[in-house]
C-alpha cells in the first residue's frame, strides 16, 4: 500500500489587515502569506476508516479524533485515510499548524486518488485555501481569494513562540476596529529581505494589539527579536502568539536563534527561510 510522507510547513502572515466584517460575522482579511521550510511531518495512506496518530515533540494536547482538522479535511474529501502526524509546530500558535496539516492531507489524498481539491476549503478554515496553495500569496475575503505573489525574495527569519497558546476567537473578540485600510500594492523590484522589510514596515498586523491585551508576554518576544543584531523587522504572525523577525541572511538568523535559545530555553525558537 502506498504511503506518502508530506511536509506541512509553518504559515507566516507577514502582514494581516482586518478590512471588514460580513453580516454572518466572518471577518474580511487582507494578508501577505509566506511559508517556512520547517513544519510538521505527515505520513498518509488510504485506509478502510479514518484514523490519526499524533507523535513528535509537540504532540501533547493535539486531538486524535474528529476534532483534528486532518480528519475533518479527509471526511470532507470523502476518502478514509490513516494519518501519522509528527508535530513540530506549537499548537494554537498563529502559524497555521493545524490548517497546514489539513492542507497536506488534502494534497496527499489528491496525489493518491486523483481526486480534485475541495470546492470550498474555506468552510473548514479560513487559512485552508492559502495553505493548499502553499506558496507566497495575498489572501483576501474570508480566505477564499488567493492571488499568487511570485518573485518575492526568500526571507531569512526566526520564528518564536513563548509556548503560550492563544485562540483566534479570543483575539478577535478584543479587536476594536474591523474596517481598517487594506494592504498597499506590492511594488515591483523587491529583490532583497531589506526591500521586503521596508515595504512591510508600512503594513500592519491588526491582530497584534488585541493579542497583546490578551497575552502581554508577546511584547517581550517582540522586544527580544527586535534587539537581535541585524533584525530588519519584528512582528506577530497571524492571531499570535508566535512572532517572527526578518534578517538579511540565514547566518544572521541562525545566530539570533542561538542567542535567543540561550536566553530563553523555554521558548520554541526556529530559524528558517520563508518563501
Amino acid at each position: 500500500m502506498q504511503e506518502l510522507r508530506l511536509l506541512a510547513p509553518a504559515k507566516v502572515n507577514l502582514a494581516l489587515h482586518v478590512t471588514g466584517r460580513r453580516a454572518d460575522g466572518y471577518h474580511l482579511l487582507d494578508s501577505l502569506v509566506v511559508f517556512a521550510d520547517r513544519g510538521d511531518q505527515l505520513e498518509l495512506s488510504l485506509a478502510e476508516d479514518y484514523a490519526i496518530r499524533v507523535t513528535g515533540p509537540l504532540a501533547e494536547g493535539v486531538p486524535e479524533d474528529d476534532r483534528n482538522l486532518c480528519i475533518k479535511a479527509a471526511r470532507a474529501a470523502g476518502v478514509p485515510v490513516r494519518i501519522t502526524l509528527e508535530k513540530h509546530l506549537p499548537n494554537a500558535a498563529g502559524l497555521g499548524g493545524g490548517t497546514s496539516d489539513a492542507a497536506a492531507v488534502l494534497r496527499g489524498i489528491a496525489q493518491l486518488t486523483g481526486k480534485p481539491p475541495l470546492a470550498h476549503p474555506e468552510s473548514i478554515g479560513a487559512d485552508l485555501p492559502v495553505c493548499l496553495f502553499g506558496k507566497a500569496a495575498r489572501m483576501q475575503g474570508v480566505g477564499e481569494q488567493i492571488t499568487p505573489q511570485p518573485g518575492l525574495p526568500a526571507l531569512p527569519a526566526v520564528l518564536v513562540n513563548p509556548r503560550l497558546p492563544l485562540t483566534t476567537p479570543e483575539v478577535f473578540r478584543s479587536l476594536e476596529r474591523r474596517d481598517n485600510p487594506p494592504l498597499e500594492e506590492l511594488p515591483e523590484g523587491l529583490s532583497t529581505a531589506q526591500d521586503m522589510a521596508g515595504w512591510l514596515d508600512r503594513q500592519r498586523n491588526d491582530l497584534e494589539a488585541p493579542a497583546l491585551r490578551a497575552a502581554p508576554a508577546i511584547a517581550g518576544v517582540l522586544s527580544a527579536l527586535a534587539a537581535q543584531p541585524g533584525c530588519l523587522l519584528a512582528r506577530m504572525s497571524g492571531s499570535g502568539a508566535s512572532c517572527f523577525a526578518l534578517f538579511p541572511d540565514l547566518p544572521a538568523a541562525e545566530m539570533a536563534a542561538k542567542r535567543l535559545s540561550d536566553a530563553q530555553p523555554n521558548w520554541w525558537i526556529c530559524p528558517t527561510q520563508l518563501a
